[in-house]
């Protein structure tokens, strides 16, 4: 798209939003503080999805932990995802460690600032790759995340159905307007405008410095645009998972397949949808468990699917044996986990009820101290 074509001129874009932004932007964010490739790195990939409110005790454990790419680098992957248990999208923390390899290897442990060689790190695309460029560096890259897609797909009433058609198009808009100057300062504008003012729902369009010119607020409908997906059916899946506890408050888990439903993680158990939970115990742990009960069901939403949880407690007796026939770990409540450990067991654990064997628990990210 030309700036001819844009209901504003670029520099009169800019230099509203920049005015907005002086008075109303986000400037205490701990990611915020430095300019350090790795760090505003690491920020972006966990806001990737996830609300800045989330993010930071996680973004500050992390830090605290793995304060450089080197470090980071050195680390096993099961710490590095321990160290992102409970943020969700877990592939984000595989890729960061594999990212953090790569840059040591063919980096010499500089990290990238350019866009070319950011974009060739896993799980780095070509707006995450201009963020880190143009917060870290100043230079002029663009960006095209959710929220500034959103701002100037209203700003310029996008009817366009999504796709790569739409993409192009605000790609081209989005590059015409990022200025030459003052990048840094703009690209944290127009991510701080669709965060906090031009939001998916209730947008404060009597707030906003393009209000004027907005084509979406003139319908008086700006909600409208861009226009969404099509509604699809999320399936729904039923699980079992199974809390085997042994005699001295120990938990039993097991470390997810590489591929499907939180890959790569560590997790209670999950039993077989057409097998009864005491006989699964028995046929792994090769003694029936004292007590086998129901616990609340645990709803959890992940992108492409519901997850409907029915969790059991199941107590071992006393002098049961370790279980080598099946891999795993004991694990003990409100200590540091094996790796990274899911939403719904952390939570589960946090929550047990006083009249399980190793009562109630300490939450696991407790063990990593104050955020």
């Amino acid at each position: 798209m030309s700036p001819a074509d844009l209901p504003l001129a670029p520099a009169t874009f800019a230099a509203r939003v920049l005015a907005w932004f002086e008075v109303n932007g986000r400037r205490d964010l701990p990611w915020q503080q430095s300019r350090d490739p790795y760090r505003i790195w690491v920020s972006e990939i966990m806001l990737q999805q996830t609300q800045v409110a989330t993010v930071i005790a996680y973004y500050q454990r992390f830090m605290a932990r793995f304060p450089d790419v080197e470090s980071l680098a050195a680390a096993s992957l099961d710490e590095v995802l321990r160290h992102w248990s409970g943020l969700g999208y877990y592939a984000r923390g595989r890729n960061l460690h594999r990212a953090a390899q790569w840059v040591m290897i063919h980096g010499g442990g500089r990290f990238p600032v350019d866009v070319e060689t950011l974009q060739a790190l896993p799980g780095v695309g070509r707006s995450t790759a201009a963020a880190i460029a143009a917060l870290s560096t100043g230079a002029r890259a663009t960006i095209l995340d959710g929220n500034v897609k959103r701002v100037l797909g209203r700003f310029l009433a996008c009817d366009a159905p999504p796709g790569t058609a739409r993409d192009r198009a605000l790609w081209a808009t989005a590059t015409a307007l990022t200025p030459a100057q003052g990048t840094d300062a703009y690209t944290q504008a127009m991510m701080d405008l669709g965060a906090t003012c031009c939001t998916p729902r209730r947008p404060r369009c009597g707030a906003c410095p393009l209000q004027s010119d907005c084509r979406a607020a003139r319908t008086g409908q700006p909600e409208d645009y861009p226009r969404r997906p099509s509604a699809r059916t999320v399936p729904e899946v039923a699980l079992q998972l199974l809390a085997v506890t042994d005699a001295d408050g120990r938990v039993w888990l097991e470390r997810r397949p590489p591929r499907g439903i939180w890959g790569g993680m560590w997790c209670l158990p999950e039993g077989p949808p057409d097998a009864a939970p005491a006989d699964w115990c028995t046929q792994w742990f090769g003694t029936p468990p004292e007590r086998c009960a129901a616990l609340p069901e645990i709803r959890h939403v992940l992108t492409h699917r519901r997850l409907r949880i029915q969790p059991w407690q199941l107590a071992l007796p006393e002098g049961a044996g370790e279980v080598p026939q099946r891999p795993g770990v004991w694990y003990l409540p409100g200590t540091p986990p094996p790796g990274g450990m899911v939403r719904p067991v952390l939570d589960l654990l946090a929550q047990w009820p006083a009249s399980s064997p190793f009562g109630p628990a300490a939450h696991p990210l407790d063990a990593f101290g104050p955020a």
